[in-house]
């Protein structure tokens, strides 16, 4: 018989879903794992339902008062100091963005952005990245996860995301696992498809970029779009 506590095989498989797809955990899955950095030897499923409880949903938890975050039982000043330095690193990320005004003008920029998350993915996935009138970052969305060779795109589900952000320029990004960058038919035809939705909304495909681990390929310098 094992003498390890039972949560640290449910922690276990947590941080296991984690590393396959974080988007699957629930919000007072993901408190656990946060929680359980700093308080090793206690089950933090009951401290994060109770946090949930207490302040409504996962922002509310990283957006309370200290006095109010010390007011639950069993959140100490051990997790006050993670939480403190958790919402500093959380409000200079939200932060960069404004300061650096970013313009997404070049495939380079965008398959630098697009990269660190991208490029060694082992299936596909599609990203969108939105821009106002003068092709500044609104914001920068996943629209599908696909397989190892294939991601489906429909181009209504892009632009429900580009009127939702209010945006008026948009990038579509995906990546090839393969590692060789060239676009496939279908990739042409869903660029051919969503140009032609988007002008009839006002919206401008800007670009449609493909990324690898070490390269992109973008239809519009090739003069595809």
């Amino acid at each position: 018989m094992s003498d390890k506590p039972h949560y640290h095989g449910h922690r276990e498989r947590l941080r296991e879903r984690l590393r396959v797809d974080g988007t699957g955990l629930r919000d007072y899955e993901l408190l656990e794992l946060l929680l359980g950095t700093v308080v090793l030897r206690r089950d933090t499923k009951p401290l994060a339902k109770e946090l949930l409880h207490r302040f409504g949903s996962l922002r509310g938890v990283l957006d309370a008062r200290t006095p109010e975050l010390l007011s639950v039982k069993g959140f100490g000043p051990g997790l006050l100091d993670y939480w403190l330095l958790l919402r500093e690193c959380m409000a200079r990320y939200e932060e960069s963005p404004a300061r650096e005004r970013k313009v997404l003008c070049t495939p380079q920029s965008v398959a630098e952005m697009a990269r660190m998350r991208l490029g060694n993915c082992p299936h596909e996935e599609v990203w969108v990245a939105l821009l106002d009138n003068q092709n500044r970052l609104i914001a920068w969305e996943r629209a599908t996860k696909g397989t190892v060779n294939a991601s489906v795109i429909y181009p209504r589900d892009v632009l429900e995301m580009a009127l939702r952000c209010s945006a008026s320029g948009i990038i579509l990004v995906h990546n090839h696992p393969g590692g060789n960058p060239v676009p496939s038919q279908p990739d042409f035809e869903v660029t051919r498809q969503l140009s032609r939705s988007a002008l009839t909304l006002g919206i401008r495909l800007l670009d449609h970029v493909i990324v690898t681990d070490e390269d992109c390929y973008s239809l519009k310098e090739d003069g595809l779009l």
